[in-house]
């Protein structure tokens, strides 16, 4: 009876045993996010052009949900930056990537770092781009982002040498108000919006190749988003200035080559911002490609489930650098 009994508890103490570890190995391991980068480029040494009327305070907002992916913003950027990811084996190229929020914050981590960090496993040296916002009172308005993106891009072909990439090879990436930053500068890259103020600014801000994702394009209230743009045309709300803000419209032969990227069922940016964007580019045969995908809504960035159409856009993207030489 004895070794009934101890027969009975080792196997019941066996089958709990059991059931804890396959508990223990289908729970989800929370990992550590990765440290964020120190390297920092500080875009103006003597301030922010324009910024005498600017009260607003810079500051990050944690969003991240229990249990969830960190999800940070920076809100009224008042010292604009790049912050810098170096890849352990750089393939020769860089990117500068624009994150999106609205033109009202920068998303650090969804469109920034992650993208940054995978982009660094592909060789290309990374650049995360934090712009100021042009509904803060910014002497240039709707212009200040851009100004931002110009002095950026020069700064990064200014490291070329130093960080191991062509001056040649420098894209940039945009997603949502940040696409529409990305468009901005694809087509204005050549507009004096600022007085130069070293040798950095005698480089091109020309990006050797565009990468739009899910962007923010028109102003044209029939397909804009509204929030971004009442943010662009805050400081000057005329017909003229919404023109003059909207890329579709500015698109001009001799452009770099531009992949544009979005989903169907995008309820946030209407995907006829993509399909504006693409017509006015092909119509200039500026050298384009555009993928709209069933699925995967806004703001996916490298949050995609792996059974959504969109997951397959990074290797869209590589495959679109790769044949132009980026």
């Amino acid at each position: 009876m004895l070794n009934r009994r101890g027969a009975l508890a080792a196997f019941v103490t066996c089958v709990l045993g059991s059931l804890a570890a396959r508990k223990a190995e289908a729970a989800p391991v929370q990992s550590t996010p990765p440290a964020d980068p120190t390297e920092v480029i500080t875009l103006w040494p003597n301030g922010a052009p324009g910024g005498e009327g600017v009260t607003a305070v810079e500051a990050i907002i944690d969003r991240t949900v229990a249990g969830g992916p960190r999800d940070r913003a920076q809100t009224h950027t008042r010292k604009p930056t790049l912050v810098v990811f170096r890849p352990k084996k750089p393939n020769g190229a860089a990117v500068m990537l624009i994150p999106g929020g609205g033109y009202e914050r920068v998303v650090l981590d969804k469109e920034g770092y992650e993208t940054a960090r995978w982009l660094n496993g592909q060789g290309y040296t990374c650049f995360v781009l934090f712009y100021r916002m042009p509904g803060d009172g910014w002497a240039a308005g709707g212009d200040a982002p851009l100004q931002d993106a110009q002095r950026g891009i020069r700064l990064v072909r200014s490291k070329a040498a130093e960080m191991g990439f062509s001056a040649d090879r420098v894209a940039i990436m945009g997603f949502s108000a940040g696409g529409h930053l990305a468009a901005n500068l694809t087509v204005r890259y050549d507009a004096a919006t600022y007085a130069a103020i070293d040798a950095a600014d005698q480089l091109p801000a020309k990006p050797s190749l565009s990468c739009l994702m899910y962007p923010v394009i028109s102003t044209d209230p029939a397909i804009a988003h509204a929030g971004s743009r009442k943010q662009l045309l805050t400081a000057i709300n005329t017909p003229e200035r919404a023109l003059e803000l909207s890329p579709e419209k500015q698109v001009r032969a001799g452009l770099s080559p531009v992949i544009v990227i979005h989903a169907a069922d995008d309820k946030t940016v209407p995907v006829e911002n993509a399909l504006v964007m693409f017509s006015a580019l092909k119509a200039k045969a500026v050298p384009t490609e555009m993928h709209i995908f069933e699925e995967g809504g806004h703001g996916f960035g490298m949050r995609f489930t792996p059974d959504k159409p969109v997951s397959a856009w990074p290797g869209l993207f590589g495959a679109f650098a790769k044949r132009h030489g980026v």
